[in-house]
């Protein structure tokens, strides 16, 4: 017997021995990071409820109790009991519950989930007990989303390969450590002195744990779009985990890669990051192929992904490989978006890796989190250092008055829109100004994905500000997503109407930096007219259209068809800052001011090298010197390729 299986025995005898025998335990299965009891007793969920939590303290592993199918109700009746435990008025299709047969799992599309949680827990538990099925109940949106119902019904048609995925990934978690030797390092694979294809990888003697893996389409040259694990020797299958902090092309967009050439473990992110990733990555696949620039994966690859994710909720410790935990806590930079803190060894050495964040207030969410258990390094973006951003109350004001004088002088405003979280905030603040009367109701179109990313934030209200949460609870009438100047677009044909309409309309369309979709449609149309205003309300990276346009370029040439069309610009280009989900200089140091407990060493990434420069100058200065920070803290500012031993 190996090392390997000496230990889950020993968890396995562990449970065996604190489980009361009328539980009826039938099997433990370990699933993914999760070790699964399947009982009997259907009663000894809710009776027993300490014994499992006391469990699960002494093996320090995160157990969940399933049915055994032996002791479920048949679907069918399973249906008709759930309809009848739920609260009047509250009304349930046979469409709106699913059954995973393998993990033993009923998924039920309600309004407000909540009501499974309150008093409690008291009707999750009726019916997990009445039914022999594990409630898994989830927000049904007011806005529909294609994509959460496709994934939703794609993973429940595929439970008996996702059931073998969790297996052995679980064996390899669940594993004695081989390697009596101990170090820690961080390799740049990608984002070092650059904004674009984040990736990192950290190597411990036991694992290696890849942190984003994404795709820049805008860089110079090919070798640059991808991170570089093609020169570090390593090949994904040797890869323990994936670990994605949020669903940006620039940090998730080559993940199906990693599938496509062997890698066949796990993919850690939250819930509301994995339904925008797939969407996210099947468009990127699509306007690929539109122009001509194939990637290095297909559909298939994506789908395979997608069954390997495991979703995690904030604050939840997880086991990611034997000597790594893992723990994901909220970033503020877009919708799911995490901070990732990963504890290694028995206290050896622990990591905060930031990804994007925003430290300061947002329409749409929460900012980050700054408490911690234990730091010792900190891999920071950087992508606003050495710029301050107007206040957000400033960048509203500026942003609505620009809107305002347009309207007023007959014109029409183009907001090209980040998909994901730019689009979203935008809209609650134009339905939350024309509510107030700040604004006159004119007709503002959405095109592009914006509308299915806006309904996948409908069904993660828990994720979003109090304000909004709560707006989005209360209904169509007050959730700012619904509101009823918005005109969804569906195709095409449209656009050169909408420009060509005399009335003044407000259109937010991706893709944010000009670089394909609608809006370089729509910008081709309205530049020439000098009435017309363009509105930037997101970082424009070096090399897009989308920059070239921000720094004054009056003459652009744009891809129509087959055909360059040069496009002369006579309308108003604005660039409102502040609205960034990224944090601006001062926010970047007074996180590092907050954060608790205080790093022995801030890596810094995800931003050009002059931005990283005069952010380095400023942590030394203001807060070293200063005594913000410990003054033997250091600062590391590596380049693509670049290791770093943090443990020796």
């Amino acid at each position: 017997m190996g090392f390997s299986d000496k230990i889950r025995k020993k968890i396995v005898e562990e449970i065996y021995k604190n489980i009361p025998p009328k539980a009826k335990v039938v099997n433990v299965e370990f699933e993914g990071p999760e070790i699964a009891v399947y009982v009997a007793n259907p009663n000894f969920i809710i009776e027993e409820e300490d014994a499992v939590r006391n469990i699960a303290r002494t093996i320090r592993k995160r157990i969940v109790v399933r049915v055994h199918e032996s002791a479920r109700l048949p679907e069918r009746e399973a249906i008709r009991k759930i309809k009848a435990l739920l609260q009047p008025g509250i009304q349930l299709s046979d469409e709106d519950l699913s059954f995973d047969k393998v993990l033993g799992e009923v998924v039920i599309r309600v309004s407000d989930p909540r009501i499974f949680f309150q008093n409690g827990k008291e009707l999750f538990n009726r019916v997990f007990v009445e039914t022999g099925w594990r409630p898994k109940p989830v927000r049904q949106p007011p806005l529909k989303s294609k994509i959460l119902e496709s994934a939703l019904r794609f993973m429940i048609s595929e439970a008996d390969y996702r059931k073998r995925v969790l297996r052995s990934i679980g064996e390899r978690i669940h594993r004695e450590p081989l390697f009596k030797d101990t170090y820690v390092r961080v390799t740049a694979l990608g984002g070092f002195k650059e904004v674009g294809r984040s990736a990192i990888l950290v190597e411990t003697a036991e694992s290696k744990v890849l942190l984003d893996f994404g795709y820049n389409p805008s860089a110079p040259l090919l070798k640059q779009t991808m991170p570089r694990i093609d020169a570090i020797g390593i090949k994904p299958e040797e890869l323990d985990a994936v670990v994605l902090t949020h669903a940006h092309l620039d940090h998730c967009g080559l993940i199906p890669f990693l599938f496509k050439y062997g890698y066949d473990g796990p993919i850690y992110m939250t819930q509301a990051t994995r339904d925008l990733m797939v969407l996210l990555q099947l468009d990127l696949l699509d306007i690929s192929k539109r122009e001509g620039k194939p990637l290095p994966y297909d559909v298939r690859d994506v789908h395979k992904a997608l069954l390997h994710t495991i979703p995690l909720r904030y604050g939840e410790v997880t086991d990611i490989a034997p000597d790594i935990r893992l723990t994901l806590y909220e970033a503020g930079h877009v919708l799911g978006s995490a901070m990732v803190h990963l504890h290694i060894g028995q206290g050896l050495h622990n990591i905060v890796y930031t990804g994007d964040f925003k430290f300061g207030k947002t329409r749409l969410l929460r900012k980050a989190n700054t408490q911690f258990p234990r730091v010792d390094t900190i891999i920071m973006e950087s992508t606003y250092g050495g710029v301050n951003q107007p206040s957000r109350s400033e960048a509203e004001s500026k942003f609505i008055e620009i809107i305002k004088k347009t309207i007023e002088r007959g014109g029409k405003v183009l907001v090209p829109a980040l998909a994901v979280g730019r689009a979203q905030e935008v809209m609650v603040i134009l339905a939350l100004a024309m509510q107030s009367g700040k604004l006159p109701e004119v007709p503002v179109y959405i095109e592009g994905m914006i509308n299915e990313v806006t309904a996948i934030h409908t069904a993660y209200p828990e994720h979003l500000s109090r304000e909004v949460r709560e707006r989005v609870y209360a209904g169509s009438e007050e959730n700012p997503f619904t509101y009823k100047s918005f005109r969804v677009l569906a195709g095409k044909t449209a656009r050169s109407e909408i420009v060509e309409a005399e009335e003044p309309s407000i259109i937010l369309a991706t893709s944010g930096m000009l670089t394909g979709g609608p809006a370089v449609e729509y910008f081709r149309l309205m530049a020439p007219d000098p009435e017309n205003s363009l509105i930037f309300v997101n970082y424009q990276v070096e090399g897009t259209l989308g920059r070239k346009v921000k720094d004054g370029l009056k003459q652009v040439n744009v891809v129509v068809g087959d055909k360059l069309e040069t496009v002369n610009i006579n309308m108003q280009v604005h660039s409102v800052e502040g609205f960034s989900g990224h944090s601006d200089h001062k926010q970047l140091l007074a996180y590092l001011a907050n954060i608790n407990p205080k790093p022995k060493r801030i890596i810094l990434n995800h931003g050009e090298p002059q931005a990283i420069k005069a952010l380095a100058k400023d942590i030394s200065k203001k807060l070293i010197r200063g005594g913000a920070l410990p003054k033997e803290t250091e600062i590391y500012v590596p380049n693509v390729l670049d290791s770093l031993s943090l443990v020796i």
